[in-house]
């Protein structure tokens, strides 16, 4: 059975959040390890009574499995119901059982996890594999004066100063249909192609990212480590350890030991996750899924 229909009786119902990920070993649930994945369920179940009614716990698919301190703003996954739990939700109230599921979910939750809307998704929706692209950003502080304690956890602090040009210049040759195999933390039988469709390096002029150094890194998917290796290397640049045509020539090499390394989870963040018009969803999930296993897509 295609995974874009859900089991007769059961509602996809897709969940739009955001996390903090600063005290969670990442996305997928692990063993006696505080996850997102763990967390959310658990609260569902609670929510859904699914145990006390003998209905299975409920499971979670994501668009991104954001690694251990990696954060997410615009996060999607889904949930397959039970239909008459899902009717159930507003209770006495007048509300939809989409803003009740998400109010719900907020009195169980901890504050560094909150489901922004929950909906009955359109047909043939996969929050994995009907997605089009991911979005992250990398957020550095290379001035002594932009580095908030506030903002710690999210924005990583560097001590010298970058060179933000050079290091838009070097990636630009990366964007395109690429073996990024220098880049990826290997794992057996995954491809490590893929589409980047976009990677710049900017420092904003105004906003809450004002004077930070952003990395802005857009692809269809993205393999283990990918996108903190991507950051590695321009950091590298930036500081004039290594040449503007380095990165490129590191990804023609295919060898992960050129690479400069991978740098600290805190200051990527899981953007945006975006999706084909309803007609569109369905085909796109059965062509990604036919030609990728279900552990490729994400960032860890």
């Amino acid at each position: 059975m295609s995974t874009t229909t859900p089991p007769d009786g059961l509602l996809r119902v897709r969940l739009d959040l955001a996390y903090d990920g600063t005290h969670f070993a990442g996305w997928a649930t692990q063993p006696r390890l505080r996850t997102v994945q763990g967390v959310l369920e658990d609260a569902l179940e609670t929510v859904l009574r699914t145990g006390p009614l003998g209905a299975p716990r409920p499971r979670l698919t994501v668009a991104g499995r954001t690694d251990a301190g990696v954060h997410a703003r615009g996060q999607v996954a889904h949930v397959d119901v039970p239909a008459e739990r899902w009717e159930a939700m507003p209770g006495r109230s007048d509300r939809e059982p989409g803003t009740a599921l998400a109010d719900r979910l907020a009195g169980v939750l901890p504050p560094d996890v909150v489901v922004h809307r929950a909906s009955v998704a359109p047909a043939g929706f996969d929050a994995r594999f009907s997605a089009l692209h991911r979005r992250y950003a990398y957020r550095i502080a290379d001035e002594p004066g932009l580095r908030d304690p506030l903002r710690r956890d999210w924005v990583l602090w560097h001590r010298r100063p970058l060179d933000v040009d050079a290091m838009h210049r070097a990636v630009q040759p990366l964007v395109g249909l690429h073996d990024f195999a220098a880049f990826c933390k290997p794992r057996e039988g995954a491809t490590t192609i893929r589409e980047l469709s976009r990677m710049s390096w900017e420092r904003p002029t105004s906003g809450p990212d004002a004077g930070l150094v952003v990395a802005t890194v857009q692809a269809d998917a993205f393999c283990h480590s990918m996108v903190r290796a991507l950051v590695g290397a321009s950091i590298a640049v930036g500081e004039g350890r290594r040449g503007e045509d380095d990165p490129a020539a590191v990804l023609a090499g295919r060898s992960r030991s050129a690479a400069a390394g991978v740098v600290a989870a805190r200051g990527l963040v899981l953007e945006h996750v975006a999706y084909p018009d309803d007609a569109g969803l369905a085909a796109r999930a059965e062509r990604i899924r036919a030609r990728r296993s279900i552990d490729e897509v994400g960032e860890g």
